[in-house]
């Protein structure tokens, strides 16, 4: 009964210690704003494509050897 005291005891005190709290609420922080960024750059995706092949297609057209 006592080690069972002692385990809940020790959870209890493990719980008040909020030292990590600050290093989770910035990971929170920093995925929102991850998800933030890749939800406003999602829809640019396909003009951007469009501009590299536009671009690629004058530069070939222009006589520029392209790499593979």
């Amino acid at each position: 009964m006592t080690k069972l005291y002692n385990m809940y005891f020790n959870m209890m005190s493990n719980l008040k210690n909020k030292k990590g709290q600050g290093m989770v609420e910035y990971v929170l922080i920093i995925g929102l704003i991850a998800i933030l960024v890749i939800g406003a750059l999602s829809p640019l995706g396909g003009a951007i494509a469009t501009k590299f092949k536009t671009l690629t297609t004058e530069v070939t057209k222009a006589g520029v050897p392209t790499t593979p």
